[in-house]
Parts: structure tokens; sequence; C-alpha cells
């Protein structure tokens, strides 16, 4: 099986700024993505522009798989490239930074492989063997790849290979990160592994707009981004809301997690629980052009082990075909004592890249059973909150767990109708099965005691999603336009059931084990408790001018959101039903290739709140809250290293009861006012950074209680700070030692700004070496978070507190047969 590189370059002409950005989004993906057969059509034949062998270029190639950067590097110089898809397994590139012409470029990315360059006529080259038969004795049947605008999947790597150069924007399809007039962050499978990361939660820490507000030892997921909490729940697969685990996610599978900060109803429409702060889109891997055998054996603190296999082929006389398969199993204590936790995961990815057709599917199943989870506390008003430095152990009961079933499978197809048009469609649908046996935790005074109702509760949910959209792109007289439309539906039926038990008493310094609720004679039979569907149309269109220097979006989403809830003989109690429409304006303006200003006015939604049975207008529906963003931003790309600045202020609508007239209405404010700074890349060759800082000023305002208006928002600190640095030691090829410090300031617990936890730090170290032994690539990994072993609440919010998870170390081993 031989693979070949060609390069052209479909719909959009051969400038300056936009090749820059073209042949970044697709050279990563040639090879690993992009299995297609060669168009025929003689038009694109003449749109490609094959660069010079004798012209020096500048690259900022990262290091990664030796295909990879050669396919990188082939599509950016111009030139084609085949080769036998096995020459090249196993093999890695340093990456390239600096000018070459195309001859010295492949030298150094082949330096230390034990191939060459060989030339094979009217300017094409393959891959050969050192001292072996002459290039003409090679028999080619080559696999064209063709590289072009829809068909890539993923951005490739920036430089240092923790952050890609591009994402995901929903309606508006995938975009280099300096032609999004947003906020976007998408981190890489290479960051993900180094990590040794196991969910979502671990990933998110990497951004400083972005917290933890639930547990890491907890029953499930939760983050704040920009001040506003985002549920697990709105994490989205592949752009597709409601497919993955409601409680958490699983990283095994995931190419990519991207993190768009700020509201997103254009871009993505209503989020199912409404997050409003940011949205997060998993990636999920396909199958590379080269074959992937791993194996990784992992240990985490205090004595949980585990293993993950990553498998993928492709096939087919072009390779059109992928296959890849991950399956991973951990079991055992985990650093919180007294707890254990038990997961499995299996995931199967299948696509197809034809010519013009393109087509995937994934099929998940995912299991996860805890003991003892912990939960947040809460603190009445008045009450002195709990000193977290005290708390060394479990308050949970150890009685208590948290077990979650997911199963979901998630189909894409997308058609190139001509060049300049694309249709595509999607659906998902998930089913989970949830049972728990929890106790909320209030405490009572400053020594720690707590009350608390044990209660079983069991949820059911079906849920299937589906969008189907287009993409065309066109011209009128100097403007180009990329014209966006499309609809979407989401929808969730639900069921609760909830059993509580007697009141039982502990404290969270001296833990009291009381004796198990029994379940004897308490039903499983879950009745349905609601239903929702989402639906949605929108459109818009990008208008760019001057070689695309110029970049202006104008967009609107019709959204409609039906709600229905059920009681226990499964009649309707309540009915919703409204509509609302989001608009959105985004501009990037890029004077130099280096450098991106952009500014956006976007808005978020979520369902409207129903009056409380005690108000004068009790059950009265509202519509859809509206939030607003207003951002402006900078971006600029040195070639190894990037940095971003924003500034943004979002405002979200509250429900309130006016205590002199007992209305309910939508009155009340928080707004939150902040500043944004990120930097990643590879600054000098071995040295890589990941690093942002956030300043943040949220305030209450028109609030039922006068005396709380201007007060600091719950769950707002004003700074966080996060610094990662990695090293590729000189004095032992192999060995990287890297080093994470996270920080936030104080926040408060409650709107009268009584109740505050005080600021926070902590320290993350690691270490991994890659070797060769008996020919196969080895990696091990160790790394210690929270290394100073610190206990304190992590975060605070109307939910509660959020307590640190205590020192815990981490070791793998990777192996690639």
């Amino acid at each position: 099986m031989f693979v070949a590189i060609s390069c052209n370059s479909r719909f959009y002409p051969k400038h300056g700024v936009l090749t820059r950005a073209l042949s970044r989004a697709l050279s990563g993906t040639a090879l690993s993505l992009c299995a297609t057969l060669a168009v025929p059509d003689a038009a694109l034949a003449q749109a490609a522009a094959p660069g010079g062998a004798s012209s020096a270029r500048s690259y900022a190639i990262p290091p990664g798989p030796l295909g990879d950067t050669l396919a990188r590097f082939s599509i950016e110089a111009g030139v084609p490239l085949s080769f036998p898809s096995g020459l090249v397994a196993g093999l890695r590139s340093e990456g390239l930074n600096g000018a070459y012409d195309v001859q010295a470029g492949f030298a150094r990315l082949l330096q230390g492989t034990g191939l060459e360059l060989a030339a094979t006529g009217s300017g094409a080259y393959t891959l050969r063997r050192r001292q072996a038969a002459p290039a003409a004795e090679v028999e080619l049947q080559p696999v064209t790849v063709t590289a072009s605008a829809t068909a890539e999947r993923v951005a490739p790597a920036y430089p240092g290979g923790q952050v890609a150069t591009g994402g995901g924007l929903g309606l508006l399809g995938n975009r280099d990160i300096m032609d999004t007039p947003f906020s976007l962050t998408a981190y890489t499978q290479e960051l993900i592994q180094a990590q040794q990361a196991s969910s979502i939660a671990d990933v998110v820490n990497n951004d400083a707009s972005v917290r933890n507000v639930n547990p890491r030892a907890g029953r499930f997921d939760q983050f704040s981004i920009r001040g506003f909490p985002v549920l697990n729940s709105d994490i989205a697969l592949n752009g597709l809301y409601g497919v993955l685990p409601t409680y958490a996610v699983a990283v095994e599978a995931a190419e990519r997690i991207e993190i768009l900060k700020g509201p997103s109803a254009l871009l993505n429409g209503m989020a199912p629980s409404g997050a409003v702060g940011g949205a997060i889109n998993v990636v999920s891997k396909r199958a590379p052009a080269e074959a992937v055998n791993q194996f990784t054996l992992g240990y985490a603190s205090d004595s949980t082990f585990g293993g993950h296999a990553d498998v993928a082929r492709r096939f087919g006389e072009r390779q059109e075909f992928g296959v890849r398969f991950n399956a991973a199993y951990k079991n055992g204590d985990t650093s919180v004592d007294p707890q254990s936790l038990e997961r499995s995961l299996a995931t199967l990815g299948l696509d197809y890249r034809g010519t013009r057709l393109r087509l995937s599917a994934d099929f998940g199943y995912q299991q996860q059973n805890g003991d003892a989870p912990q939960e947040r506390v809460t603190a009445a008003a008045g009450v002195p909150l709990p000193d977290a430095s005290r708390i060394h152990r479990n308050y949970a009961q150890p009685w208590t767990f948290a077990d979650t079933r997911d199963s979901y499978v998630a189909l894409r197809g997308e058609y190139d109708v001509s060049d300049d048009l694309e249709v595509y469609g999607a659906f998902g649908a998930r089913r989970g099965r949830y049972e728990f046996l929890r106790m909320a935790v209030a405490a009572r005074d400053a020594a720690g005691n707590f009350a608390s109702a044990p209660f079983r509760f069991l949820r059911e949910e079906d849920a299937y999603t589906g969008e189907i959209g287009a993409r065309a792109r066109f011209a009128t007289g100097p403007l180009r336009h990329q014209l966006n439309v499309s609809a979407s539906v989401f929808h969730l039926e639900a069921g609760n059931l909830r059993q509580n038990f007697g009141t039982i008493r502990s404290n969270l310094y001296n833990p009291v084990v009381a004796p198990r609720p029994s379940f004897a004679g308490l039903s499983s039979d879950v009745p349905k408790a609601e239903e929702t569907e989402l639906s949605s149309l929108a459109l818009a269109d990008t208008i760019s001018a001057l070689d695309e220097r110029i970049q202006l979006t104008l967009g609107a989403r019709l959204q409609r959101v039906q709600s229905d809830s059920f009681d226990a003989t499964g009649q309707v109690t309540s009915h919703y039903d409204e509509r609302a429409v989001t608009p959105a304006v985004a501009l990037v303006v890029r004077p130099w290739k280096q450098v991106s200003f952009y500014g956006n006015y976007i808005e978020g939604l979520s369902q409207g709140p129903t009056a409380p049975s005690t108000a004068a207008n009790a059950e009265q529906m509202f519509a859809p809250i509206k939030s607003r963003q207003l951002e402006a931003g900078v971006k600029v790309d040195f070639g190894s290293i990037a940095t971003t600045l924003s500034a943004f202020r979002i405002e979200q609508p509250t429900g309130l009861t006016d205590p002199a007239t007992n209305v309910f209405s939508v009155a009340g404010k928080q707004r939150n006012t902040g500043l944004e700074w990120n930097v990643f890349g590879e600054p000098v060759q071995g040295v890589r950074v990941l690093a942002g800082a956030m300043y943040l000023n949220g305030r209450l305002r028109e609030t039922a209680e006068p005396a709380n208006n201007g007060n600091v928002a719950p769950g707002t600190p004003r700074y966080n700070l996060n610094a990662g640095v990695e090293w590729d030691t000189p004095f032992l090829a192999g060995l990287t030692l890297s080093a994470r410090v996270l920080r936030s300031t104080s926040q408060y617990l409650d709107a009268a700004n009584r109740q505050r936890i005080p600021a926070w730090t902590r320290t993350d170290i690691g270490a991994r070496y890659t070797l060769k032994a008996a020919g196969k690539r080895v990696t091990v990994r160790a790394a210690v978070e929270n290394l100073f072993d610190k206990s304190y609440w992590a975060s605070a919010s109307a939910n509660g507190l959020t307590l640190a998870t205590p020192r815990t170390f981490l070791v793998s081993t990777t192996i690639d047969f």
C-alpha cells in the first residue's frame, strides 16, 4: 500500500494570508483524515500551484509522527509525495522551523529515520530506505490524498503540539484561530495523553477562564467559564448536543477538546441545560494513514490501576475506509479516603473519505461506578464557612454510591454538490441509566457539624439529536461570501424516582459512619418526569474582502423551546412553549498575516423561568432568557509562539420576586466583565509553554434585596492564573520535565457577600521519558497533582463549596506496537 499526497486549493484563490491559513488547516489532516480519490476536474488541477524545489520558504511544523509532518510539509511546499505507508510506521520527526527549500526541508524532516527522498519525475517525490533500489524500480500504485477546505476534520497542532491551530465554530464550520472572531482553544490528544487526563474536567484545568465547580471526586463534572456555570450535559460530540454521557466524559477517545468562551446561540443553538458562559466540544478520534497499535497501563493513587487500548487501520484501494477502536478500564481506591472508582469505556469510530462524499459514525459505551462520591457543602446565611484545611477524610458516608451507564451513537455525512456548495447532515442518540444513593451536606455551625437526609435517586434519559445544513461560497463583485444555513433538533425524555431515608448527623472534620439504609420493598420503576425539545433554524453569512483580511459575519437563529413536566401518574403538570431570535455580529480584521483583531456581539439562551407557587403571578411562564456578550480582542502569531488578549462583558438576566408586590419577574441581572490573556507554543526548541490569566469583575444588578445591588456575584474570583511549561532536557534525550501552577483569588458563596472562601494555589509537576525497547516506542510518564497536598475550597457557587482533590500520584506507560 502506497500513500500519495497532492495539493490543490479548492474553493479559494492562492493568496498570501489565505494560503497560510488554509495550508495550516489542511496539512496536518491530509494523511490522517482525508484519504480520498484524486479530483479529476482539470480546473482543479490548474488551481494547484506547486512550489519550486529550489525556492526557500519559512515553515513552523511541530514534532510528531513522521507521516503527519511529511504530509504537512508536502502540502505547504506544494509538491506531491508518494511512499509506502508501512515505511514510516512508528517513526517520528523533530519537526521543522525556519526557511528551507524543498530538498533541505525533506532532509531535515527525515534526519535520523534511515529514509531518503527520491524524485519520480514531473516534480513528484517518493521515499526509500538509504542504499535501497533506485526509485525507478519501485512500482507505484498511489493512493491520492486530496486536501480540501471541507474535507479537513481537525486543524494541525500549533508548534509545541499542545493546542491546535483552529477548531469548530458550529454553524460556521472549522476555522483557523486567526480567522475566528471568538475566543477558541482546542487542546490536542498529545496534551491529553501527556497530562494523563482521565476526563474533560482534567483537560479544562489548562485554561485560566475555566474552573471545575464540582469535586473531582464527586458524582459529576461541572465547570465555570467566564464566571457562569456550564454543566457536563452541555458538552457536544462533533457539534451534536445530547450524545455524550450526562455526568462525566472520559477522554480516551478524544482527538480534540475544544473550548469556546462566551455565549454561542448562533453557532451551536441553545444548550440542553442553557449554558451561556461557554461551550465545550469533543472531536472524536479517526484512523490516521499510519496504523495505530497502542496500549497504555496506568496507575493513580491510592490504588487505582487501569489500561487503555487504541487501535486504528485504514482500508481500501485508496485508504478511503477508516476504523478506530478505543477501550479503557480502571478500578481501585482513589486519593480521597475512603473512596473507590470503577470505570469502563469502549468506542468505535468509522469513517469514509471519498472524492466528494465523507461519512463517519461513532458508537460508544461508558460505565462508571463510584463509592462514597464527595458532595458540595452548603451553609445557611450567617453560618461561618467550614475550614477546608481541617478536612482530611471523606465526609461522605462509605455506603453512598453513584452508578452511571451511557450508550450512544452519532452519524454524520457531508457531500460536495459542487466546488462551492456542501450539504451535510448528522444524527445522534443516547440512552442513559443512573442510580445514586447520596446525601446533601449543609454545614450548621463553625464546628463542622451537619445533618443530612440520605436519598436514593434513579434517573433514566433517552435523547436524540440531529441537524442538516448547507454551506455555499460565491462572490458579489469584490466581496466573497460563505453562506451557512442549518436546522437542528434536540429531544430528551427523562424519568426520575426519589426515595428519602431518615436523617443522619455527622461532622466534616470527624465523620461519623451511620448505618446504611435498606432498599427492601422499594420500587425501581422510574416514572416519566419531563420531556424537552429544542429546535432551531439558523442563517449566517461571512463576507470577506481584500484577500480575507476583512471578514464580517452576520447571522441569526430562531430557537423554539418546548418542555412538559409530568406527575407520577403520567399527567402533564406544566407545559412550556416559547420562541426567541438570537442575532450575532462578528468581525475579523487582519492588517498583517501574523496579527488578527476581532470583535463580536453574540447572545446565549436559557429556558425562561416559571413563577413559583408562592408568587402573586404563580405559574406564569417567561420567554427564554437572553444573555448578551460584547467582546473585542487581538491575536498575534509569532510562528512558534502565539498570544491572545481579549476584553468581554456578559450580562445574564435573572428571575426574582419583588418583596413589595410579591410579583415574580425576570428583572435581575448578573454582569461579568473581564480581560483574558493566553499564550501557547514552543518559543525555543524543546521548551513549550501553556499559560493564561483572567481578570473578572462579576456584579449583581437590580436584585430583590436592594442591599445586594452592586455586590460581587457568587463564584466569581477576581483573578485566575495558569502557568504551565514543558522542557525537553538536553542532558538526557527523550526526557521531558513539566510543571504547572494554578491560582484563583477569593470568592463569595452568597449574594450578600458575607461568606467568602480564601484564595488558593495548586502546583503540579511531571516527567516523561521516551525510549526504544525491542524496537518499540515506549513512553513512561509520572506526575504529582496538588504537590503540596493542600486542602482548600476550590470554588463557591449557589450550589455550594467544592473541596479540592488531595495530592494525587499518576504513573503510566504507553507502548506503540
